[in-house]
């Protein structure tokens, strides 16, 4: 059967096309037969009705996100096909959890998850403001598509006003000076001024180069356990080693350490070593790949008599891991790694090479080394180092790792451990915990501006003229008009979840900062119009800059879009799901054997 172009034309509608698995045929059929052709059908929608597709899709993610939004914002429910629902304040977990019937309409919403995802990944936080934001650019925009703009010179506009936004905000930042900065971060991050408090005692302990976790607790209370130094998930080797029989650990004071890849099991190869030790009368840690045979018996005897006090424990990690965890210890310590890759045999081994620490815990499970701070310059490397594997590292598996790593080396882990009354309240907090935690990070990383949405509120008045006047033609300046408008709907928003009209706020805020300077805004929790940077209501700069460069991104990408190709819904009964799986059954070859 030949096909003309004209009769090709009319099969190709202008707003829907079957795909071609429904060529020459009613939709329905296509449908009925979709199930025996390899090409499924397709639904392609174009110029304006893909783009109003799209911003349905997303106008009901951002409607659902956007009343979490301040310290006056409410919760979002979501249903759970196993165990209790959820009840979360969390952005990012709230728009993914979302899935739209209709398909053109899902793709809309799931370009608003890759705005909120963008942003909970780069600074961990933000992810509420951003979607907010797409949404009022998609929309503005789509008002200026209809009337004639160039849509490609919108997204252009959007750009490079969201470039310039950005540069502004990383100049106004003001770097975290004080443990009661972090605080006002976390408090405003969390909702919580007592999960503020935990967090900034947390990062306060542990320093920059420490690591703050998240585990549960069986209790009802949320309290931080502080582990210093560096620790190793190996205990003792036998426990004939252990000094203190209540606790059950070997506590060693000024210890000489001795680290190796190797595996002793001759008493003979550690002889001459064991003998300068009973001169000098050190305590000594052995950490190698194991100790067995003659050596373990002779290393117990003399613990047992009183000879030599020591410790055996095994190499932590495995794999090449287990070199990396090594050479960290003997870096810490002050250690020569003992390896016969190096040339260095454990009969060679002179006190010389041993490393030292101020205090060495060693129980069943755990080995904990308190470093005496002699090896400063040469931690400071490592840690240089490790980071820069972490950022080349190809899964999250390994980046974690190599946290870890910087963590023990530099000044211990911090783990908040998180009790409620139930498991809803107890997911919730835990969520609120993460996004704290990472507002902090970002604070330290960039710095911080007003929160509260007042800073891009001010920006919007303050930055106008300078970012109309830079736009090259009048599309351009058409889109950075959009994102000027679009930048304060953030700061409504806060308003309009405590009940007060967000117009007004924006207004007055913008008003007072022309009087008051730069950081005046008005403080939902106290419903108060003053310097929110004194009164402790601080955003992460780095949280806004990733909030402005996300939305501009995907909503100007929104703008230029003219097909929306989507896939064809297939709706089954419970009879036509059991009839395929039963046809699947026959066709997996049972009735062969």
């Amino acid at each position: 059967m030949k096909w003309s172009a004209f009769a090709l034309l009319a099969v190709l509608s202008v707003n829907d096309v079957v795909g071609f698995a429904g060529l020459g045929v009613s939709p329905d059929v296509a449908l009925q037969r979709r199930g025996s052709v390899s090409v499924h059908a397709k639904t392609v929608s174009f110029r304006g009705r893909s783009r109003q597709k799209l911003v349905e899709g997303i106008n009901q993610v951002a409607d659902a996100v956007r009343v979490t939004l301040g310290p006056k914002g409410r919760n979002v429910v979501l249903e759970r096909n196993y165990g209790a629902p959820e009840i979360v304040n969390d952005g990012v977990t709230i728009a993914r959890e979302i899935s739209l019937r209709d398909p053109e309409q899902n793709v809309g919403a799931r370009l608003v998850q890759e705005v909120a995802s963008k942003s909970d990944n780069k600074a961990g936080d933000g992810t509420t403001t951003s979607t907010i934001m797409t949404k009022e650019i998609v929309n503005q925009g789509m008002r200026a598509v209809t009337s004639g703009v160039s849509p490609v010179g919108l997204n252009l506009g959007i750009r490079y006003a969201a470039r310039m936004l950005s540069d502004e905000l990383t100049r106004v930042a003001k770097p975290v000076k004080s443990t009661e900065d972090l605080r006002n971060v976390a408090t405003i991050a969390s909702g919580s001024a007592e999960m503020g408090r935990i967090i900034a005692s947390a990062f306060e302990k542990v320093g920059e180069t420490g690591s703050t976790v998240v585990e549960e607790s069986q209790t009802l209370t949320d309290e931080v356990e502080f582990t210093e130094g560096l620790t190793i998930d190996r205990g003792y080797i036998s426990p004939y080693m252990v000094k203190d029989d209540e606790r059950q650990i070997a506590e060693l004071m000024n210890p000489k350490i001795l680290v190796t890849d190797a595996k002793i099991d001759n008493v003979n190869e550690v002889v001459p070593l064991l003998e300068q030790l009973v001169k000098s009368k050190d305590p000594v840690l052995i950490i190698a790949e194991d100790v067995s045979g003659d050596a373990l018996s002779a290393l117990v005897v003399n613990k047992m008599r009183g000879v030599l006090d020591v410790v055996a424990i095994k190499s932590p990690g495995f794999g090449i891991r287990r070199k990396e965890y090594l050479q960290d210890i003997a870096i810490a310590t002050g250690a020569t790694f003992v390896a016969e890759e190096v040339g260095i045999t454990l009969d060679s081994v002179t006190l010389e090479m041993l490393g030292t620490a101020d205090r060495v815990v060693v129980a069943k499970e755990s080995t904990t080394i308190v470093t005496d701070g002699k090896q400063s310059d040469a931690i400071a490397a490592r840690i240089t180092q490790i980071r820069k594997q972490a950022e080349s590292a190809e899964t999250d598996f390994d980046k974690d790792k190599a946290v870890e790593r910087v963590a023990s080396l530099g000044g211990g882990i911090a783990r908040i451990k998180v009790g409620a009354a139930t498991e809803t309240e107890l997911k919730d907090k835990k969520l609120r915990y993460e996004d704290a935690l990472n507002s902090v990070k970002s604070a330290q990383e960039m710095g911080i501006v007003p929160g509260g949405g007042a800073c891009l509120a001010t920006l919007q008045d303050t930055m106008r003229d300078k970012i109309l006047d830079a736009a090259p033609d009048e599309n351009q300046r058409q889109g950075a008009l959009i994102l000027l408008k679009s930048i304060v709907a953030p700061c409504m928003q806060v308003a309009e979840n405590a009940g007060i009209e967000g117009a007004v706020v924006l207004a007055k805020i913008q008003s007072g900062a022309k009087e008051n300077g730069f950081g005046w805004g008005w403080n939902a929790a106290t419903f108060k119009y003053c310097n929110l940077m004194d009164a402790g209501v601080i955003d992460p700069a780095k949280v806004t800059i990733n909030a402005i460069e996300n939305s501009a991104s995907i909503a100007g990408l929104v703008l230029t879009t003219e097909c929306l190709v989507t896939e064809i819904p297939v709706f089954q009964s419970e009879e036509d799901k059991q009839r395929q799986f039963d046809a699947e059954g026959m066709n997996t070859g049972i009735d062969n054997y």
